[in-house]
């Protein structure tokens, strides 16, 4: 990383320090800052899409636009201190509740619950076996004075941190290839609940860690954060379902179809709702507002007019890319601007152990699923599935916002989450499509049922969806759009 002398820099603007709102001014020129970085990440995005370059994950490009910005800034005679740095309370507070209530929000039920004993599986148990995996070895590691010593909570709680996998350059490509149905749902629906799971289980490492690290051992750690985090996951998901649930009732018996603001503004106001409640309580806010965008679209959804329907599913559609954008410019821009610290045994380690983890959670249980529906899960899909579990915005979020004591083992776990960020993204992101079509070249399959592109005569309707923001050609798949709805996309949108 190119050294930066601070004390040469000047300001980017000239602000009289002895001013009125001298606050208000930086916070301002932040802003603009953050603005310009989303016009410039939209536009890559847009060009990526109507090139069609598939082998390209959005992710990826936004981290290389943010990893350029930053080298400029690096190499700049200003200070840009007041608008590169990102508090990790502004990804938990502003930027993940959407990104989360979106996923669930739009989710195609049918495939979900259809497949809802194997997501759930892949999901928990496999985050689980996923982060004990990762964090047991590190901490033996580091006991052998092989890599960089970590305690257990330490261990466990990086373990946890970095089996938050984000398969969104896996889905695109899916949808671009026309695979199964099921293993679409499969890689969605796991990545959608795995993000609260492994938020939650950091969470509770981190807090459990606090209360028993002076008296704990090993053994005993580790059931106290298994059952605290049981009880943290299913109270905050009885939690979101609750809110969802009123929700619904409200619309259904206040009438508000004839004023669409009040109607959407109030659905804004339930679709945050839980989060704050769920984190008031020391419950998990993300896994509550997941719970809750499932319930409202499966019920609230329908006593809303159609207007506010289709306002509801783009405005999440948009304010989910807008905040993943965010997080990933800032991922690629963290490289030139935060103070790194390498452990290249650690990095090395870990990122062997991400994929040992994803393999000891994958094919066991999509043996004991198979064992247990008629559906199996071939051993081409277990392969894919396998290989889709990149790390993402989530993962790298949760680097910035723990608790660590030691500030020199921060830095060290920031970096080497960075680091498995930008290796699983480049790495696996860049070589799915390859291994996709090598993958259907040894192991042939009949025809199934398909997720994505249509035929030729539909894709006026239909087409490859890779950004949220092209996604409203999916609703004439969506179950859950009204009669009125279906016939306004019939004609055009033409709402009155």
């Amino acid at each position: 990383m190119p050294a930066r002398n601070e004390s040469t820099k000047q300001p980017i603007l000239y602000i009289d320090e002895h001013t009125e709102n001298v606050q208000e001014k930086k916070s301002s020129l932040a802003i603009f800052f953050i603005l310009l970085v989303i016009v410039a990440a939209t536009l890559v995005v847009h060009v990526l899409i109507i090139s069609k370059l598939y082998f390209i994950p959005e992710s990826l490009a936004i981290v290389i636009l943010g990893a350029s910005i930053g080298l400029g800034l690096s190499y700049s005679k200003r200070d840009w201190t007041e608008v590169e740095t990102f508090s990790p309370n502004i990804f938990f507070l502003v930027l993940l509740p959407p990104i989360i209530f979106e996923s669930g929000y739009n989710l195609h039920k049918g495939d979900f619950f259809t497949n809802m004993f194997p997501i759930l599986s892949f999901a928990i148990l496999g985050t689980v076996i996923s982060a004990l995996t990762i964090g047991s070895s590190l901490y033996i590691l580091g006991q052998a004075d092989l890599i960089y010593k970590l305690t257990a909570e330490e261990s466990f709680t990086f373990g946890s941190m970095i089996s938050a996998v984000d398969p969104v350059a896996t889905l695109a490509i899916f949808q671009a290839l026309n695979v199964e149905r099921m293993l679409y749902m499969l890689v969605f629906g796991e990545s959608m609940l795995n993000d609260a799971v492994a938020i939650v289980l950091t969470s509770t490492c981190q807090q459990m860690s606090r209360e028993t690290i002076s008296s704990s051992n090993f053994e005993s750690l580790f059931f106290a954060v298994i059952s605290r985090f049981t009880y943290v996951f299913f109270v905050s998901a009885l939690v979101g379902a609750f809110v969802g649930f009123i929700s619904a009732l409200l619309f259904k018996h206040v009438d508000l179809r004839k004023t669409p603001s009040l109607e959407f503004a109030l659905l804004l106001i339930f679709a945050y709702l839980p989060y704050g409640l769920a984190e008031a309580i020391s419950l998990s806010g993300i896994m509550a507002i997941l719970s809750c965008s499932i319930t409202m679209s499966q019920y609230t959804h329908f006593n809303i007019s159609p207007i506010t329907q289709i306002t509801m599913q783009q405005t999440f559609r948009t304010l989910a890319f807008v905040a993943e954008t965010c997080t990933f410019a800032y991922l690629g821009l963290a490289l030139f601007t935060i103070k790194l610290q390498f452990q290249p045994m650690l990095i090395s380690w870990s990122i062997l152990l991400c994929f040992i983890g994803r393999a000891l959670n994958v094919f066991p249980l999509a043996y004991v699923v198979n064992k247990c529906r008629h559906a199996q899960i071939s051993i081409k899909n277990q392969f894919i599935m396998c290989y889709s579990g990149m790390r993402g915005a989530v993962a790298f979020a949760l680097s910035l916002h723990i608790s660590v004591e030691n500030e020199e083992t921060k830095r060290i776990l920031l970096t080497a989450t960075l680091v498995i960020v930008l290796f699983t993204i480049i790495f696996l992101g860049g070589t799915t499509l390859p291994v996709l079509r090598i993958l259907s070249y040894l192991f042939p399959e009949r025809k199934r049922r398909k997720y994505g592109l249509r035929s030729a005569s539909n894709r006026s309707r239909s087409a490859v969806l890779l950004s949220k923001t092209q996604e409203m050609v999916i609703f004439d798949q969506s179950e859950y759009l009204t009669s009125d709805v279906e016939e306004n996309f019939k004609n055009g949108w033409r709402i009155e």
